[in-house]
Parts: C-alpha cells; structure tokens; sequence
C-alpha cells in the first residue's frame, strides 16, 4: 500500500500551532520533531514531540527564521517532510524550495503559488484575469506620490494605501483625500520598504462598512479545488482578528455561492494545492465583495472550520502532501455555528502588548469548548513573540447556543497576572452589535468606546 502521510515530521514553528499539528501527528502515527529556541524550551509543545532540537541565534524570531539552520536540522533528525505553520516562514517561498530542494515534502502549495499570492500587486492581477472581483481594478504597483493622487481621483475616495508585499496589517492606512493619500504613501512606502524588504505600494477603494470574509480552500492535484465554507473575521484591531466564527450570518445564499466560486477561481489561478483560505471584503449594505488577498497556508482560525465541517484540516494538509488528494471517505458537512477568540497578552482597552508570568492557567471544558493553547501555569509570555497565547472555540448547533457557550468558555478561563484581552472577550459577547450578528470591521471600536466601570469612559 502507497504511503499516505509523512512518516517524520518536521514542525517549524513554536506555541499553539506547533501543538496542534503535533497532535494531528500522533493520532496518524506520524513521528515528529520540534524546534525551539531557549527561551521556548519549556513550552509544551517541545515535550510533545518525540524529538525536539534547538535553533540558535540571538534574537529568538530569526532563529525560527533561518532557514538554513531549520532545514539542516530536518535533515539530520531523519524527517522527510517540513509543516511550516502559519507566520514565520510559512508564507516565504524560498524556505518551500529550500525544503524541496533537499528531498523533503514541503507541507504546502508550490513556492510558485506562494510567490504569486505574496505580492498583493500580482495576486491582485492573477485573479481579476480569473474572473474574481478587485477592488478599484487590477495593476501595477505605483511609482510616487502623484501617481498615487491620480490612481485614487480615478478609483474614488476614500481608498486603502497598501504594501504590496504586507500582512498581519502592517503597511495598511486610509486616505480621505489628495493630500492624505501623498502623506500616507509616503509612511507606506518606508514601512514597507523596512518590513517586507520591498517598497511596492497599490490602492484600492476603502469600504466604510466593510465585512471581513474568507473562504476555506482545499487544492487537489489535478487541479480540483474544495471550498469548506466561509469564516466571519470582521472583529479586528490594528486590522488584526480578534473574533471568527462559521458560517458568516445573513449572507444572501446567492453571494454565498459566488463567494465560494471566487475562491476557488482565485486558487485555481495560481495552481493552488493544499489548504490555503481567499480573503474578501463585503460591502455590508450591498453585499457586493471583492478580493482581498490569499493566505497560502493554514489559518489561526482553521478550528472553526474544523468544528463546523467535521474535519481534520491539518490531516488533509498531510495527506495532499503526500498523496495530492484528500484522504479515503473525506466527506464534510456543515453543520451548526463555531466561534474562536483569540486569547491574546495584551492590554484589554488599547490593545498594547503586555508579556508577563503565568502563575494561574485554568482552561475551560466542556461540550461544545476547545482550546488550543501553547503555555500552562509557571511559564512566562516573553516579548518576542506575537501575543497570541491560546484560542478559545466555542460549537452548538445553532448561534444563540454557541453564544451561550462562549459567555461559559469565557468565565471559565482563568490566567494572570499577566494582562490579556479576556475583559474585552467577555464584554464583545453580550455587545448588543455582535450578538446580533449584524456588525462590520467597526466593531473593536463600537465595543471599546462604551463606557464602562473599569475605565470611566
């Protein structure tokens, strides 16, 4: 019999992801190995693998960069295939084709693909060719100032200053006018120049009342493209998720439709094969989108896809690596409504980054509650990292149910001293916006400003 998954794999992340795909492992029987930095030596996820092995470097985030150094270390631990994660270098195709290049299956679509949907300018352009709308029409990257006043005098204000090579938020900023749109793609320019190593800068039209979809992708060899629904990731700051949830609520069954078939000619476009997800965004009184970008990895939010669909979406990423097609009886079915909160150490008002110790960790359980977590009580958040600490996912069968459970993961969530946005998590539930489902990318901000015991304001 062929082989289906990998029979080593290497985990090239640290925390709450690095855990999850190691679980996946074990139950598939798939030996692993994690790399960690020092100061990640006693997460959890170390422990998990069966191997663990340092990466060194001074600064801890260009340790799970090198990507020489990680592909050495796959190499000699006897691995023959690399999950990437998300972040890091997960979306970097020179590290998919280093892994390649060494003989090794790289758990993820081709460098090729990677390239293509990582540069904002030319995903933009691969997928209007294919059919699917953009915002303002396709293009080149701008040169300057000027040409930038004149592209949004054409698309109309107010428009989104964007790095062509950007994410996670960064290098994105509104323009109301001529002179804004001079200032802002100046700043855009540098930020870009100085975050992604390219100075590429494109606009498009800003959406006031905009909501934050995206659609789960499943490429097979061949060329098949499975869609698994669709994820709400409208509660954001910083243009960073905070909340998703499945399915996205009041969505006309036709723009549905058309959102999933947009998805697919977007992957489709670039050849696409594994788990990717295609961000749109949707007018929410029209409910007219258009394309945003492509993740060409799996998602902080897949959980949600997972509980709605019934599905394994990391196992499918292994079996597509390995074989190019999902595995034996892969048959989902949506069902019900799934929420994920992402726990985060951080300020629960501004949103500011606050690392400390963990001396109480006490997750919530339950029917209907999971948590991906990547630390436990006694350990510390240090500031290197994203603020990410674990996710709290939330399943009923229908929403007013999952809210429910939310309100009872929520409560039952216990960790400090450290600061973290639980405050804010628990007061975004019971927002009369959210639990009507009826609110947009505005919604950090609706939440934030109400006035409250704790802030006075």
């Amino acid at each position: 019999m062929s082989q289906q998954f990998p029979r080593r794999l290497l985990v090239a992340n640290r925390g709450e992801i690095a855990r999850r795909i190691i679980a996946t492992a074990r139950r598939l029987g798939v030996g692993t190995v994690a790399i960690h930095h020092r100061v990640d030596a006693d997460l959890p996820y170390a422990a998990e693998a069966d191997i663990a092995r340092e990466i060194t470097g001074d600064q801890p985030v260009g340790a799970y960069l090198d990507i020489d150094q990680i592909v050495r270390i796959a190499v000699e631990s006897g691995a023959d295939a690399v999950h990437p994660g998300y972040g890091f270098l997960a979306e970097n195709p020179g590290f998919a084709r280093a892994v390649v290049d060494a003989g090794l299956t790289w758990v993820g679509p081709a460098p090729e693909a990677i390239s293509a949907m990582g540069d904002k300018v030319e995903a933009r352009n691969r997928v209007a060719a294919a059919g699917v709308p953009v915002g303002g029409g396709a293009g080149a990257a701008l040169s300057d100032a000027a040409e930038a006043v004149a592209e949004a005098e054409r698309i109309g204000y107010p428009v989104m200053v964007k790095a062509a090579g950007g994410g996670g938020g960064i290098g994105m900023t509104i323009a109301r006018d001529a002179e804004s749109v001079r200032r802002e793609f100046d700043r855009t320019q540098a930020i870009a120049a100085r975050s992604f190593g390219s100075d590429r800068v494109f606009l498009e039209r800003f959406v006031e009342s905009a909501r934050h979809i995206e659609v789960q992708v499943l490429g097979l060899a061949g060329g098949t493209i499975l869609t698994l629904g669709e994820r709400d990731c409208s509660v954001q700051r910083r243009h960073q998720k905070l909340v998703e949830e499945s399915p996205a609520l009041g969505l006309d069954p036709e723009v549905r439709q058309r959102l999933h078939d947009a998805a697919a000619s977007a992957a489709r476009a670039v050849g696409y094969r594994n788990a990717g997800t295609v961000e749109f965004l949707v007018d929410a009184r029209t409910q007219e989108f258009v394309f945003l970008e492509m993740n060409t990895r799996i998602q902080v939010e897949h959980p949600v896809t997972e509980l709605t669909h019934g599905v394994d979406l990391v196992e499918q990423q292994l079996s597509i690596a390995v074989t190019g097609s999902v595995t034996a009886g892969f048959a989902p079915r949506p069902r019900g409504h799934a929420i994920e909160f992402r726990l985060c150490a951080e300020d629960p008002v501004r949103f500011f980054p606050s690392p400390g110790p963990i001396e109480q960790w006490e997750e919530p359980s339950g029917d209907g509650i999971r948590v991906d977590a990547g630390y436990r009580a006694g350990l510390a958040i240090t500031p290197h990292f994203d603020s990410l600490i674990a996710k709290i996912c939330v399943f009923a069968e229908d929403r007013d149910r999952a809210l429910e459970r939310a309100r009872e993961a929520l409560d039952g969530f216990t960790v400090g001293p450290l600061r973290t946005n639980l405050p804010f998590l628990r007061e975004l539930v019971d927002h009369r916006e959210f639990a009507a489902g009826g609110y947009d990318t505005n919604i950090v901000a609706a939440v934030t400003s109400r006035p409250t015991a704790a802030t006075g304001r």
